[in-house]
């Protein structure tokens, strides 16, 4: 039995239009998405078959696609839901996310100043990758991470609540070449619902994480 996945869709292909075309969401979920829950799986037979053969010469490239394909698919589930039609503007208190609006205030001086971060640091990755605003449990702020791939340059212990896809099969059939464009008009349908309910939740495991003096 596989260990991974591939999760359904939170609405139908067309729930995002116009920020993103239902043809981009229908090839992003059903082949992007579905390959690295694959390959996961591929990844965790090839270490199962590597122990019982006690065969390590591949050791190195096995770890580093489990990390690939394991973040790529955890990273797209956490993707699906922090969008929505009926999403963005400015978390506030009055739609039930205040908490959420106060902890971005407080770890970036302003809503302006990380929504400013985030999009640079989503429209500015190097090739493929992420731009992410995650739970720092030592510290107990918001941070930005700068994702290369899936998975390089991410604060240990952090818990990412809001994704911005960068890779190109994101919206380069749509918005072919602007990647500033694409995350830019992103704003427009985050759903602060979610991203609310995972801050929290992140919060709430604090106390279960292994945490840094």
């Amino acid at each position: 039995m596989a260990t991974y996945t591939l999760p359904e869709l939170p609405y139908d292909y067309a729930a995002l239009e116009p920020v993103i075309n239902p043809q981009i969401i229908e090839l992003h979920h059903d082949k992007h998405h579905a390959a690295y829950v694959k390959g996961a799986n591929d990844t965790l037979e090839q270490l199962e078959e590597a122990r019982d053969k006690e065969a390590w010469g591949a050791i190195n490239g096995l770890q580093k696609n489990l990390a690939f394909h394991l973040s790529g698919h955890i990273l797209h589930s956490i993707y699906w839901h922090n969008m929505t039609g009926d999403g963005g503007g400015e978390p506030l208190a009055a739609d039930g996310v205040g908490d959420l609006a106060d902890a971005i205030t407080e770890s970036f001086g302003s809503y302006a100043g990380f929504k400013s971060q985030l999009t640079k640091a989503a429209a500015t990755t190097q090739g493929s990758g992420w731009g992410v605003l995650a739970y720092e449990p030592v510290s107990g702020k918001l941070i930005v991470e700068q994702v290369y791939d899936h998975q390089g340059n991410v604060g240990q212990g952090s818990v990412p609540v809001l994704v911005f896809d960068a890779w190109e099969h994101a919206f380069y059939l749509q918005y072919k070449n602007q990647k500033v464009d694409f995350i830019e008009a992103m704003w427009r349908v985050v759903n602060w619902q979610d991203v609310a309910k995972r801050y929290a939740a992140a919060k709430e495991r604090v106390n279960v994480l292994l945490l840094a003096p």
